[in-house]
């Protein structure tokens, strides 16, 4: 199983798998083309059914126009590259191994292609190339314990905590430095997305919400009062990430308001320290991780059960951690997070990161508070395991429809 960091990746919204694996690709064919100035990208199924409300488009643009010559001894830019690329959208074809699928190929100045590589986003950023693989493909296997039961075998014979099985297997290679970050990339998000107001990109014309939420959570109760903070901190995320704003991927970008609005209450509503924010980050990094290894986060793959559902069961995980559960709670926590999402259609409205995701990611935020908090009230003993939830999960993905798994092409995308 990969390195925790592998689930929360900093970069751009509005998707993991439609904006940030895409860039990543045309990126590593330019490493590896450097004499091409004419790209012909073609985009299959997901990518090209829902990658205009994406932004795909503007991803490629984006890597072609700022990927740049470097100086080999000083790694400073030289020379940008000129020249264009024609991005070509077949939404009714597939290629083998995804759904997400692209071919990028060079033109020469004949106007022919040559020496054309297929890749594949395959969810939360992460993307694989067949003709020529990434050097970070096939590293970071790291973990020995594959499954969250095991896991949770290991912590009642040493007395430890899942954060502590993260420390042991990778916390001398950097993983404490870049949750950190990850922290701090999330508050950041949290606290530019509460100030904001306006209309969102895209043909929708949906007005941001989470600045007026959070203003009118401040004249509730208690109790009224924290779930109105939750939903305008997941708002506030989720809003940015809609803008192509920078976030955290936990698990993917379309998922990404659920873990930072839970942490970010927690925060400011108990006083925590950083310190045990970024253990409880490390818990549910670890649970992500689980389910990338041994099932899917990509709503092309498995619907957004594998995104919202996932993010859930980690915000969930980190909740139980965070007050006091032991590693038992913790994982009944996770199993209810994900469990009560089995399902989950990935079906948004024009292709955008719009409608159903932003107000999903609020309310999958207030789940994940009850998930932690139920699982508080009992022993840690239940009958269905996380680990037979995700093979679950992964079974109904495949049983999706293909119209149900981000192609914009059923539930709540066609009733529009």
């Amino acid at each position: 199983m990969k390195s925790i960091k592998d689930v929360y990746k900093i970069g751009k919204g509005p998707s993991s798998s439609h904006t940030m694996g895409p860039f990543k690709a045309v990126r590593h064919y330019l490493d590896n083309h450097e004499d091409t100035d004419h790209l012909h990208v073609i985009l299959y199924g997901s990518l090209a059914a829902t990658g205009k409300g994406h932004l795909t488009d503007v991803a490629i643009e984006d890597a072609f126009a700022t990927w740049c010559w470097t100086d080999k001894e000083t790694l400073e830019c030289k020379e940008k590259r000129s020249g264009d690329v024609t991005i070509e959208w077949k939404p009714d074809e597939n290629l083998q191994v995804h759904p997400n699928g692209m071919k990028i190929a060079s033109i020469n100045s004949d106007g022919d292609l040559y020496d054309k590589w297929t890749y594949y986003s395959i969810g939360g950023g992460d993307i694989i190339c067949m003709e020529h693989p990434l050097e970070t493909e096939g590293e970071g296997e790291i973990y020995e314990m594959t499954t969250l039961s095991d896991i949770l075998e290991w912590c009642n014979k040493t007395g430890k905590n899942f954060w502590e099985y993260v420390d042991e297997t990778e916390g001398k290679d950097g993983v404490w430095e870049h949750l950190e970050l990850v922290w701090k990339v999330m508050q950041e998000a949290v606290e530019r997305g509460i100030e904001q107001e306006g209309a969102l990109p895209g043909p929708l014309h949906i007005r941001r919400k989470a600045l007026s939420y959070h203003v009118r959570a401040f004249g509730q109760g208690d109790t009224f009062k924290t779930r109105g903070l939750v939903f305008s901190y997941a708002l506030a995320v989720s809003e940015e990430n809609a803008c192509g704003g920078t976030i955290v991927t936990a698990p993917t970008c379309g998922s990404c308001g659920v873990m930072p609005s839970v942490l970010y209450h927690m925060k400011t509503r108990y006083g925590f320290s950083d310190n045990r924010m970024i253990r409880a980050l490390a818990t549910a990094g670890l649970i992500g991780a689980v389910v990338k290894h041994n099932a899917s986060v990509s709503g092309a793959e498995v619907g957004c059960q594998g995104e919202v559902g996932v993010a859930c069961a980690m915000a969930a995980a980190a909740v139980a951690q965070l007050m006091g559960g032991s590693p038992a709670q913790i994982e009944y926590a996770a199993e209810m997070g994900l469990e009560h999402h089995l399902g989950l259609t990935c079906d948004p409205v024009g292709g955008l990161v719009q409608i159903p995701c932003i107000e999903r990611n609020a309310y999958a935020a207030a789940r994940a508070m009850d998930a932690g908090i139920y699982a508080l009230y009992t022993d840690g003993l239940h009958r269905v395991s996380f680990d037979q939830v995700v093979h679950v999960m992964k079974e109904t993905g495949k049983d999706l429809p293909l119209v149900y798994k981000e192609t914009s092409l059923g539930g709540l995308a066609k009733a529009f």
